[in-house]
């Protein structure tokens, strides 16, 4: 089951990319990045997450340009439009180890509603 622990707030967020201590993934269609992502996110489509997370490191930098995150990784955060897919992606990396990993719930909706434009 999700609780609390596996959401991360605007706050939360604006405070780890301020560190540089988030490894942030939008697992939305790529197309749909063309009006805008999260600055730093990396983009893999829900439909390929399990897939993704199943390869070794090395495959994973060489695909996506970006280290593979590790099982223990707090800082590993996944959104999308509004939550609802990254809950899902969320879900698969669970299953595939990842126990600490996040979603931010209020996704790219609630991003572009509080960024100042």
């Amino acid at each position: 089951m999700m609780s609390d622990d596996d959401v991360v707030t605007y706050e939360q967020l604006k405070e780890m990319m301020s560190t540089g201590s988030v490894q942030l993934f939008d697992v939305r269609e790529p197309e749909e990045l063309e009006a805008g992502f999260i600055p730093g996110a990396t983009n893999i489509p829900l439909g390929d997450v399990e897939q993704a997370l199943r390869l070794n490191p090395h495959q994973f930098r060489e695909r996506y340009g970006v280290p593979k995150p590790g099982l223990e990784d707090s800082d590993f955060v996944l959104y999308c439009q509004r939550g609802v897919r990254s809950l899902t992606a969320l879900e698969t990396a669970k299953d595939l180890g990842y126990s600490k990993a996040r979603h931010y719930a209020g996704g790219y909706n609630e991003w572009i509603q509080l960024e100042p434009q």
